[in-house]
C-alpha cells in the first residue's frame, strides 16, 4: 500500500498539474486531472502511475466510483503518450475518459502493404512502452482504408493491418487478450475519397485506449 508520504507526493504533483504548458502550442492549459474532479480523487488515479502493483492500479480504478480516478489514470497516459509521440506523425486524441491514436497509413505501412515499416518501429516502441506500464485498460485497433479496390479487398487489408500492429505490440509486452483487433475496410472514411489527399487521411489504424469497467 502507498505510504502517507507517497500520496503526499502524489498530491503535489497534482497540484503542479494543474496548470500544464502543452507541448504543441506552447500555452499553459489546465489539465484533465484538475478538470475530472480535483486534488483528493486525481492523486486516487495516479495510485496506478507510482505503484505498478495490480492491486494499486485496481485501487486507482476502483476510486473512479467516487470521483475522478479513472479519468486521472488516463491522464497520465495522455500526457505520457504525447510526449513520446510528438513529431511521429501520430495523433492523440482524448475523448471522455477513452484516448485514441490516429496512425496515418503513409507512415505505418507501405503502399498495399499490411507490413508495417521500419521506421514507424520507434513509434510503436513508444506506444508499446506506455500501454505495458498502465496495463488497467483494454485496446481495440481497427484498420481502416480509402475505397480504391473491392469491398472485400480492402475488408482484408485493414483487418490485416490492425494484427500487425497489434502482433507488434505484443512484442513490446502488451498483453494480446487486452486487444480486439477490428477491420473496418473503407466504410468509416474521415475525409473525401474523391481526392488522393482524401484517401491517403483514410488509410489509417487507429488504436482506442478504453478504461477497464470491471
Amino acid at each position: 500500500m502507498p505510504t502517507i508520504r507517497t500520496l503526499a507526493a502524489a498530491s503535489a504533483i497534482v497540484t503542479l498539474a494543474a496548470c500544464t504548458t502543452n507541448p504543441y502550442t506552447g500555452e499553459q492549459q489546465a489539465s484533465k486531472a484538475a478538470t475530472y474532479g480535483g486534488g483528493a480523487a486525481a492523486v486516487c488515479g495516479l495510485i496506478g502511475a507510482i505503484d505498478s502493483s495490480k492491486h494499486a492500479r485496481n485501487a486507482a480504478l476502483g476510486c473512479g466510483i467516487v470521483g475522478a480516478g479513472v479519468g486521472a489514470y488516463m491522464d497520465v497516459q495522455e500526457t505520457k503518450l504525447r510526449e513520446q509521440l510528438q513529431g511521429t506523425g501520430v495523433q492523440v486524441a482524448r475523448e471522455g475518459d477513452n484516448i485514441r491514436l490516429i496512425m496515418p497509413g503513409h507512415i505505418t505501412f507501405e503502399t498495399d502493404s499490411y507490413n508495417l515499416r521500419g521506421s514507424f518501429y520507434p513509434a510503436l516502441n513508444s506506444v508499446g512502452q506506455v500501454l505495458a506500464k498502465y496495463a488497467d485498460t483494454t485496446l481495440r485497433v481497427t484498420g481502416h482504408t480509402d475505397n480504391t479496390g473491392s469491398r472485400q479487398y480492402n475488408q482484408n487489408l485493414s483487418e490485416r493491418r490492425a494484427a500487425s500492429v497489434a502482433d507488434y505490440l505484443v512484442t513490446r509486452q502488451v498483453a494480446r487478450d487486452r486487444m480486439l483487433t477490428v477491420g473496418a475496410g473503407f466504410d468509416q472514411p474521415i475525409a473525401d475519397n474523391s481526392s488522393e489527399q482524401g484517401r491517403a487521411t483514410n488509410r489509417r489504424v487507429e488504436l482506442y485506449i478504453l478504461p477497464k469497467t470491471s
